[in-house]
């Protein structure tokens, strides 16, 4: 019983994190929209998440894992597709080196959903996703620290993300304790965090001007 009522626990707070991630970068997308720039964004942090997010969910999915363990991951690619491509714009940035990047992205994507490419390699990958994630966030922190500009850059989005990495903590506690996820995700809070912060103060600061 007790153990029925703890993965009823997880899987709400599965559920939870998966909602929140429905809106997660739809406050950044907006501010960029809105604003005409992408000031402040780093687009090198972005690809790193991408990265990220994408070998994470690929090796779930191969695996064949509990899709509420990792439906988040395939709900934040997508919004990330579009933060993407809106920096890529604003920053003048699209050209033959992105479109072939692309290509190629898309092209090794579909080889490990179609297992055309030996998923062991993506079991090889995925020890590497926590450095990246945690790099692609401090890129991120530093880019708004060395421009002293957090115009583009969404609280909100970062509050969220602190949010739901923080969620998962709980989830991997109550699950399988995996040290190496817990050190990520808890790395994850702080730098989420620590972004939303810097930005909510670099703003602060700006309308005070």
């Amino acid at each position: 019983m007790n153990m029925d009522i703890t993965q009823l626990i997880s899987d709400s707070f599965s559920i939870i994190i998966i909602s929140m991630c429905l809106f997660l970068k739809l406050p950044q997308i907006r501010s960029i929209i809105s604003l005409k720039n992408a000031r402040g964004i780093n687009i090198y942090g972005l690809i790193m998440e991408l990265g990220s997010y994408t070998t994470t969910a690929l090796y779930n999915y191969v695996n064949k894992y509990s899709p509420l363990s990792y439906l988040e991951y395939p709900v934040l690619i997508a919004q990330e597709y579009v933060l993407i491509y809106l920096v890529l714009f604003y920053q003048n940035l699209i050209g033959m080196k992105v479109i072939i990047s692309t290509i190629l992205y898309f092209g090794l994507t579909i080889s490990f959903l179609m297992q055309v490419l030996d998923p062991s390699i993506l079991t090889l990958m995925v020890p590497f996703c926590t450095p990246v994630s945690l790099s692609s966030k401090a890129i991120q922190l530093w880019e708004i620290l060395r421009k002293q500009n957090a115009d583009s850059v969404s609280v909100t989005t970062w509050i969220i993300s602190a949010l739901t990495n923080g969620s998962r903590i709980y989830t991997i506690l109550m699950d399988s304790k995996d040290i190496l996820l817990l050190t990520n995700f808890t790395l994850s809070t702080v730098m989420s965090g620590s972004i939303a912060l810097t930005a909510y103060i670099m703003q602060q600061k700006k309308k005070q001007l």
